[in-house]
């Protein structure tokens, strides 16, 4: 991999973010009402609003705006202070930065464990009932909505059987138990969904190399089709697997807001929907701009891992 590979796409990715902070900047104001209206009421008086939105800085022109805000997040990872709470932005995002990324790191695992060994084993026999078997229960997940798995999960597990927590969150600090106990639910709802999209792509993906002229002829000398599998097979495979894991891993970071409202899980999809109903304009803001922070440096980070997987690949 060259220097100027990498700085050419560190280049790329600093452009996307900028374009994404721009129409991100542009477009939540659009949204109807604002900040000092929803703060003081429908009844309040349009001088006192006027006079709020002037406290708030609302009244500069949008440029300008931009130009403090953005400038704050470069030079000082300022981004802003809440239009409703008057504190610092920056310290609730780090606040609840962690419990997003647990969340979507242990939803990843669960997908992963759901995704790997049912794509591989619908791959190894395709056509057959444990591949139409698989089949059938990947469309399900996949056609389920998050938030009503999270409803099904709640009244079994912890309505019915009373085996885990309905909402809540406990840092990994208060121990491995009270922790993975409320992980668990929350985890499982994107997990299983996450899941169930991802085998069809390893399906798919060994499907593809198991049909090489390279692995037939591993067949055809002897080699044990074990070896055949690990070697040969999974190896090749990576590539296209890795890939979709980056993608569902980027998305899990976005898709984890509908979670956190049913269980009730202090990330920033909760911040996100709170700035939303209350016209925050810049806590919505930051929580737009890391989602496509998160989403630019996980694809960036998939694709240069491709050169570990495969020694043939290079980036000139």
């Amino acid at each position: 991999m060259s220097l100027a590979y990498l700085l050419r796409r560190l280049g790329t990715l600093l452009l996307v973010l900028f374009g994404v902070s721009l129409v991100t900047f542009a477009i939540i104001p659009l949204l109807p009402g604002s900040p000092a209206r929803v703060t003081l009421g429908v009844q309040a008086t349009p001088e006192a609003v006027a006079t709020l939105e002037r406290q708030m800085g609302l009244d500069r022109p949008l440029p300008v705006q931009y130009v403090s805000w953005i400038g704050g997040i470069i030079t000082r990872g300022d981004f802003g202070t809440s239009l409703i709470s008057r504190q610092p932005i920056r310290g609730e995002v780090t606040r609840r930065l962690p419990a997003t990324i647990t969340l979507a790191l242990v939803a990843l695992a669960i997908g992963l464990a759901i995704a790997i060994p049912a794509g591989y084993v619908s791959a190894l026999k395709p056509g057959s009932a444990r591949d139409l078997g698989v089949s059938v229960m990947s469309q399900l997940g996949v056609s389920v909505p998050d938030f009503w798995m999270g409803i099904l999960l709640i009244l079994l597990f912890s309505e019915t059987l009373g085996w885990l927590p309905s909402s809540g969150y406990r840092p990994l600090s208060d121990g491995f138990v009270p922790w993975g106990r409320h992980v668990l639910l929350p985890a499982a709802t994107v997990g299983i969904i996450s899941g169930s999209i991802m085998a069809r792509f390893v399906r798919s993906a060994l499907l593809e190399v198991l049909g090489q002229d390279y692995v037939r002829t591993a067949h055809a000398k002897g080699v044990p089709r074990r070896t055949v599998l690990r070697k040969h097979v999974m190896r090749n495979a990576a590539i296209s697997i890795v890939t979709i894991v980056g993608l569902q891993m980027a998305t899990l970071l976005s898709a984890v807001v509908v979670v956190e409202i049913i269980f009730a899980w202090p990330g920033l999809g909760q911040l996100a929907l709170t700035a939303t109903l209350q016209r925050d304009y810049p806590a919505l803001q930051a929580a737009v701009l890391l989602a496509a922070v998160t989403f630019t440096v996980v694809n960036l980070l998939t694709d240069l891992s491709y050169t570990f997987l495969d020694p043939r690949i290079s980036y000139a």
